[in-house]
């Protein structure tokens, strides 16, 4: 059974919100804020988190950016922001999705199936799989795993995983906003300019600077190039 963790502060939307998805199929569990989210995490594994981002102490943002860089794990974000540039901020920090309070259960639970659809179909196994090799890293398509020249893995969202995959599939060939979109699912991202988003928080994983980029690099007025020679091991 697919298990959600909800997360929010409001006892009189956690636990409607919670009851209503469990009606619909799901294991949920719930959190008040961060310290009890981080001991959720640590004890178990989720599909999916549904995070506020109005939290006491910890707030939504740190919370999202520990849940992307150590678990991986998709993230929807619930917030009563609507202005522009905290959507954008919310994304940057991980976040697959957001989604504006008051919110419709049915729209938010399709939003759900919408991105674990597409985290399922981004990890996976693959009949084709193999390991694609480049500059030190390599990159396992059978499950999705990266890891450094130094052999450690590193967590990857969903979304990053299928931009890098993109990347990799098309190395030293410029990719506009509009190329990337369609690649990964423009359906994915709320906003186009959130590619740019999604794309510095790859870099910051390749980088050793990310502000100096080596391997994914911005060619200006174009779109994103990854500077790199891939080689495909195995089937």
């Amino acid at each position: 059974m697919t298990h959600l963790l909800v997360v929010d502060d409001h006892r009189s939307i956690r636990e409607p919100l919670a009851a209503y998805l469990r009606r619909q199929g799901y294991e949920v569990s719930t959190a008040a804020d961060g310290p009890s989210t981080r001991a959720r995490l640590q004890g178990q594994h989720y599909d999916l988190v549904v995070l506020d981002l109005m939290l006491p102490g910890e707030d939504g943002l740190s919370l999202c950016r520990h849940i992307d860089s150590t678990y991986g794990t998709p993230v929807i974000m619930l917030t009563a922001r609507t202005d522009y540039p905290d959507r954008i901020e919310g994304l940057d920090t991980g976040a697959a999705d957001y989604v504006t309070k008051p919110f419709n259960v049915d729209e938010l639970v399709a939003r759900i199936r919408s991105v674990l659809r597409r985290s399922v179909a981004a990890v996976q196994p693959r009949e084709d799989g193999g390991v694609l090799h480049f500059e030190g890293w390599s990159l396992d398509l059978a499950h999705h795993r990266l890891h450094d020249p130094a052999g450690v893995h590193v967590p990857l969202s969903t979304m990053e995983q299928r931009l890098l995959l993109s990347f990799l599939q098309r190395p030293n060939q410029v990719l506009s906003r509009d190329d990337l979109l369609d690649l990964v699912n423009r359906d994915s991202l709320a906003f186009d300019r959130s590619i740019d988003s999604q794309v510095s928080r790859l870099r910051r994983k390749l980088e050793d600077d990310p502000r100096h980029p080596v391997l994914l690099k911005t060619v200006w007025g174009t779109g994103y190039l990854l500077a790199a020679q891939v080689e495909r091991v195995g089937a």
